[in-house]
């Protein structure tokens, strides 16, 4: 464990280290050398997505490994090799179908058929008018009521959706961003009116609005409000929700938009770091909040890198609640996260090989420990997907769980002199950009200078520019194609849905206390204009029944709305 002066405990000692360089040189210049005589090598990247790749890597690559201090052991810091002793031989992980579309009724059902194919847990998908806080029966909306998710105006939906399904036997994850805090109210009451306490509700709330900035556009109020809201809800939620996931960092939709994965890496932790320095202002300690804090990333079609970079997350992550944030509970120092198989790796041209793309990143993403995974459905890059597809996707989950032997010992990749390698250099590469929004002022400023965007927008450019020049192979895309193929069936969402929520929405205010729902739309805007926390204010006007928009509509008047700056 000691090189030769006993000074550096790696794993590989100096003398072994010189000895194994001069037969790297002899092997270069003997048998490599005359095979690449008779044949040279394929034309290609040959790269990840962040890293170049060599052709043959040893012990000379990693030749700093510590084991102790950059590996471990499972549940122990610093994480590299899993945040659970056991691992997936003690439980799988949980696994989900991201669903939701049309109506509260029609998504209930969804859930209800999910659950019963053995679903673990559920994740919620909002249509864009909620994500955007807007009615239904807003002109802003109309056209987009139920089409990529549900439509969720008040407490009513909620109650609609949820409606047989116990909340306290049941973990729920919510992708919802700038009206976070307003759809986490929601399910609160929910679970009030089902006779659940808030302290056994169980589930994650996305609530990571500063990439929304970056890559996605679900945005509502600028970014300084939007934190403060951010906060607002991980502060509650410590003293009152204590078992919620207060905040979902991501790096999944980073990672669609074209970020490498060390940009993935580097951007999603840089927003967190945001996010905590803003709770942290608010009086939390970081152990009060830290192990709540979850994360989804993006799980991409290179199957070494998606493995390291799950490695070199967890060990970034504890490094920098210990070192930067002083961190002590175990529990802050362990990052536990969601993934999703890459929804921009779904291609319309032939789609069922997006079944052996998503099957090969959810493998990956087993191999590289993570806590929950969903997959993208075979037939996303065309519509919202069918009960086929959704079945296939949780059946793959099901198959590697069981039929491949990936989850019965952890972390089966440690000591991989390449994937050592590609861990250790996508944290490198993670701390750089870290550093370089620190330098900046932080996400909100980088952001705001639309720094970050155009970090995104070049790599999204050169990955796109070598899949035009064949250098990057999709298969059914740029090569391997096939005329006249026949596209699969494809879910479509029933306008008389939309007609029917419409009527459900009319109905809703009809039947409420409006004087109430104004004196606390009113109430509201009065704790938005002061620091005071704004969950309970939120949480009286979903119980008087205030709407989705109407709620958004009051915080606007307050935080005003965003207006993005032009990136080139």
């Amino acid at each position: 464990m000691s090189d030769s002066n006993g000074t550096q405990p790696t794993l590989f000692s100096q003398d072994a280290l010189a000895a194994l360089s001069r037969s790297v040189h002899a092997w270069e210049e003997g048998p490599l050398g005359k095979t690449l005589q008779r044949q040279p090598e394929r034309r290609g990247a040959f790269a990840t997505s962040s890293v170049p790749v060599q052709r043959l890597y040893t012990p000379l690559d990693v030749a700093d490994l510590d084991y102790e201090r950059d590996l471990g052991f499972p549940g122990e810091y610093p994480f590299t090799r899993g945040v659970q002793s056991t691992m997936y031989r003690g439980r799988f992980w949980t696994m989900r179908q991201y669903a939701g579309f049309g109506t509260a009724e029609e998504s209930n059902q969804k859930f209800r058929f999910l659950l019963s194919q053995g679903q673990t847990g559920l994740s919620v998908a909002f249509d864009l008018p909620t994500q955007l806080g807007y009615d239904s029966d807003d002109p802003m909306a109309i056209a987009e009521v139920g089409q990529v998710g549900v439509a969720i105006d008040s407490l009513y939906d909620v109650e609609t959706l949820f409606d047989g399904i116990p909340l306290d036997k049941v973990s729920t994850s919510m992708t919802i961003n700038a009206p976070a805090a307003v759809l986490l109210a929601m399910y609160i009451v929910a679970g009030e009116k089902q006779g659940v306490p808030s302290e056994k509700l169980n589930g994650t709330v996305q609530n990571d609005v500063l990439k929304e900035y970056v890559a996605r556009g679900t945005y509502i109020f600028p970014p300084g409000p939007s934190v403060r809201l951010a906060a607002d809800v991980m502060g509650y939620c410590a003293k009152h929700v204590p078992q919620w996931n207060t905040i979902s960092v991501s790096g999944y939709h980073m990672r669609d938009a074209g970020s490498t994965a060390a940009q993935e890496v580097g951007f999603t932790f840089a927003n967190a770091c945001a996010y905590m320095d803003a709770a942290i202002a608010q009086g939390l300690e970081i152990d009060e909040f830290a192990p709540r804090i979850s994360w989804i990333f993006n799980t991409h079609n290179n199957f070494f890198e998606e493995i390291a970079k799950y490695r070199a997350l967890r060990r970034l992550w504890a490094r920098i609640l210990k070192d930067r944030y002083g961190a002590k509970d175990p529990r802050s120092m362990m990052l536990r996260t969601h993934t999703q198989t890459g929804g921009s790796t779904l291609v319309a041209q032939q789609p069922e090989n997006n079944i052996v793309r998503a099957s090969i990143q959810s493998l990956a993403a087993v191999i590289g420990g993570v806590q929950s995974i969903a997959l993208s459905c075979f037939d996303e890059a065309l519509a919202l997907p069918t009960d086929e597809a959704q079945r296939i996707a949780l059946r793959t989950q099901q198959i590697i769980a069981h039929e491949t032997g990936a989850a019965d010992t952890v972390d089966p990749m440690a000591g991989s002199y390449y994937v050592e390698h590609l861990t250790n250099e996508l944290e490198r590469q993670a701390v750089e950009y870290m550093q370089h929004i620190e330098r900046a002022g932080g996400s909100v400023a980088a952001i705001e200078s639309g720094w970050i965007q155009a970090q995104i927008a070049e790599a999204a450019w050169e990955y796109q520019r070598k899949v035009d020049e064949k250098q990057e192979i999709i298969v059914g895309v740029n090569d391997y194609t096939e005329g006249g193929e026949q596209r699969p069936s494809i879910f479509s969402v029933d306008r008389r849905l939309v007609e029917h929520q419409l009527r459900r929405l009319e109905h809703h205010r009809r039947e409420r206390d409006t004087a109430r729902v104004e004196s606390s739309l009113a109430g509201l805007k009065r704790v938005c204009a002061t620091s005071d926390n704004v969950m309970p204010a939120l949480l009286e006007a979903v119980r008087s029944y205030a709407t989705t928009g109407e709620i958004c509509t009051a915080m606007r008047e307050v935080f005003g709305e965003y207006t993005p700056p032009t990136v080139i």
